[in-house]
């Protein structure tokens, strides 16, 4: 059986690039290691009413702003929720809302099932819903799933058509609506989480219980004290941080920490470097966004603004937002009108809609948004034109339809090519979708995409990531480059799809990328090269190894509560060859979540490559059952089962993969081959020829089937499948033999 989890394995000798400025020597990296870490003391931050003795106007815009209202102590005049003694049910879990000597308080279902009395210890938001925080003894602080509807004013369940068990990961009481981890960071001031993960408790502390003046311009104490001793004479001297002089993109890059759906690498924030020195963001995959970049799972603002030409054209988030209310500058067109000529856009020749109505305004067309938690509409902020015709191609949204319910897709795109005739320009996801989608095709656009500049960098990180979909040796040979890329976002996908290549050949190409400016691009060429030991590395990066390995255990560490985070430690070992602390790690991760079946999956794969037969085969139960419906289990499963040699349940499992993925080619070559090791050559060869339909000059089943033809007597039926063969691929001399052996015949 394969082992599904990708291995890098040691290389004895490595190339050195050509150093250049995207690269610092050791001496650098020593440096930037230590003021990344440290830690800035709650002293030297001040509180806003400081700030607010020299920034007035400032202050009192800040002042009820959704930041302001980030958390906040629950009491009387913070509680919006209706605590009178209020029932509330969903998902058969029945909720009571009272006060009980002053104070605000739950009854509700626990981690063990059990109902208990929970005391509110935080308001968490301020519209257009409001959550409640409780303390539980071991540190943690647990957000509740039922919010409170501050528009409608009511109770309603964040997530009303999902039922969780109390044993679940995302039941309230623990990791999905965990504040430690899911929600201090960007909702209090100078966060620390503090998690230990042998007692698997918190100690977080914060210096200002809300997004303060200084969560955004960095701590006061020096500020204030130059202002003291300068007077009049004061000028800006890096102080504090997002001034009038932060230029468009590093003012985004500073937004971004608390507006991205992202990996933590740095033990905190502390204003020191920049967004990819502490952080990574989630690229555009499968599941997290549409195939062309649109927002589907809950990723927040910097993802779809950095896909935008307003990014692109230096556009910033405080040419719409006023930096300290938050609220929108100019309400309807006015706003875009800052920019975009008026007598051009907003007229019906552009928008075709009656002017001053919801269909003419242009977030509508060009700012789509779905709901979150509930309640909680979020707009796309990529600013894309409507393709109906994406749409028809990969199942995509579009502002068309999605405003015409009782049109379909086809409709908009023949009224869209009538009223804007066919676009004029290509966008990114003409090239992205079909490579997420798993197109045949969809390698070539990938890497059309990948080396264009003139796309968004997010986007063409994306199409790198998604090569891995494609793996083999050109593709590899072409991802190459990108290491080299001028974009860090591109390098750091480059090493992540790479990282998935079970070869030892590449290693010498990640190496370099150990001297990175970035501290994330450091720590994923760390991760990638993790099968080599310390003799392995070359003289010339001892002394960088031995400093970015200090900063991956601080990604590791910080990541520690998180199932994820357990599992690049648990693989992390895998490619040391320390199958036995793998092991230990998914174990602990599964822990956290028992649901994860991801993780599940990896672990069976050791347990089997272990010969613990008996722990793989009931992982893999545990998966069907929990995911009846998820192919690649069956699959595996399957392959465990023949290397036991029990062919006719490995038989039924490869059967029931095909039937929940019948586009997986794989599964029919590999079904075949059970089916001929038990003489079914009949049923053999009609699952290698439906494999066909699907892909009619894939090469394994084309052997394959005329292997199973030879096999049957059938030698002129052999002799055409080993022709093609032949014609495929001319330089294999192993099916000219063949051929020439059936001619024989």
């Amino acid at each position: 059986m394969r082992l599904l989890i990708f291995i890098l394995t040691s290389l004895l000798f490595f190339s050195c690039k050509n150093e250049n400025s995207k690269y610092v020597d050791a001496q650098d990296i020593e440096k930037e290691v230590f003021v990344s870490t440290h830690l800035i003391p709650d002293t030297h931050f001040l509180g806003d009413e400081v700030c607010a003795s020299c920034h007035k106007e400032q202050f009192k815009d800040w002042k009820g702003s959704h930041h302001d209202k980030a958390m906040d102590i629950a009491i009387d005049a913070t509680v919006l929720g209706n605590f009178n003694n209020i029932m509330f049910k969903s998902q058969d879990i029945t909720s009571r809302f009272f006060k009980k000597n002053g104070s605000f308080y739950v009854n509700t279902e626990g981690r063990d099932g059990e109902y208990y009395d929970y005391k509110i210890e935080y308001t968490f938001g301020v519209e257009p819903l409001q959550q409640y925080i409780v303390k539980f003894p071991d540190g943690h602080y647990q957000c509740l799933r039922t919010a409170w509807d501050t528009e409608k004013n009511k109770w309603f369940d964040l997530y009303p058509d999902f039922k969780v068990l109390h044993s679940e990961w995302l039941h309230w009481s623990r990791g999905g609506l965990n504040w430690n981890t899911m929600c201090a960071d960007c909702h209090s001031t100078n966060v620390r989480k503090a998690y230990n993960l042998d007692k698997h408790s918190y100690n977080t502390k914060y210096a200002l219980i809300n997004v303060s003046c200084e969560a955004c311009h960095g701590p006061g104490k020096s500020h204030i004290e130059r202002v003291n001793t300068l007077g009049e004479n004061y000028t800006f001297g890096g102080d504090i941080k997002m001034t009038f002089t932060t230029t468009p993109k590093a003012l985004v890059d500073q937004c971004a920490r608390c507006h991205v759906r992202r990996e933590q690498f740095s033990e905190f924030y502390n204003f020191e470097g920049t967004f990819l020195d502490h952080y990574f963001p989630q690229l555009i995959t499968k599941g997290i966004y549409y195939p062309d970049g649109q927002i589907l799972d809950e990723v927040y603002v910097y993802g779809s603004f950095l896909q935008s030409k307003m990014y692109q054209n230096n556009v910033t988030c405080t040419n719409c937002h006023n930096a300290h209310s938050l609220k929108l500058k100019f309400q309807g067109n006015k706003l875009c009108a800052q920019c975009h000529d008026t007598k051009v856009y907003d007229a019906p020749s552009h928008h075709f809609h009656k002017v001053s109505t919801e269909a003419s305004q242009c977030i509508n067309c060009h700012m789509t948004g779905k709901f979150y938690m509930g309640n909680d509409y979020r707009r796309d902020h990529s600013f894309r034109i409507p393709r109906p015709d994406l749409s028809l191609k990969y199942g995509t949204p579009n502002a068309c339809t999605q405003c015409h319910t009782d049109k379909d897709d086809e409709w908009a795109w023949e009224n869209y090519k009538k009223t804007h005739g066919t676009p004029k320009q290509k966008h990114f996801s003409e090239l992205l979708a079909p490579g997420i989608t798993g197109d045949s095709h969809g390698f070539q656009k990938l890497l059309e995409l990948s080396k264009d500049t003139i796309y968004p960098e997010i986007a063409r990180a994306s199409a790198v990531r998604a090569m891995s979909n494609y793996m083999d040796e050109n593709a590899v040979n072409n991802m190459l480059a990108f290491l080299n890329d001028d974009s860090p976002i591109v390098r750091g996908a480059t090493i992540d799809a790479l990282n998935t290549v079970n070869s030892t050949d590449y290693a010498r190409y990640v190496m370099p990328l150990l001297k990175d400016e970035k501290r994330t691009v450091r720590v994923k060429a760390f991760m990638a090269i993790a099968g080599l030991n310390e003799m392995q590395i070359p003289k010339a990066y001892k002394d960088v190894y031995k400093k970015v390995n200090k900063e991956f255990e601080t990604h590791l560490e910080v990541t520690s509560d998180f199932t994820g985070g357990l599992a690049k430690k648990a693989l992390y070992f895998v490619k040391k060859g320390d199958d036995l602390n793998a092991i230990k790690w998914y174990e602990k991760a599964l822990e956290i979540d028992n649901m994860d079946n991801m993780i599940r999956t990896n672990l069976a794969s050791l347990y089997y490559k272990n010969n613990d037969f008996t722990k793989a085969e009931a992982a893999f139960k545990t998966i069907i059952t929990q995911e009846p419906e998820f192919a690649q289990t069956y699959y595996s499963y399957g392959l465990l089962l023949a290397e036991q040699n029990r062919v006719e349940e490995a038989i039924k499992q490869m059967n029931l993969a095909i039937k929940y993925m019948p586009q997986n080619i794989r599964f029919y070559y590999n079904l075949s081959l059970l089916y001929d090791k038990v003489n079914k050559l009949k049923q053999a060869e009609q699952v290698a020829t439906k494999g066909l339909k699907l892909d009619a000059n894939n090469e394994s089943l084309l052997y394959v089937l005329a292997y199973i033809y030879q096999k049957q007597g059938d030698v002129g039926k052999a002799k055409n499948s080993a022709m093609k063969l032949v014609q495929l691929y001319p330089n294999n001399k192993q099916y000219q033999r063949f051929y020439k052996q059936l001619s024989t015949q």
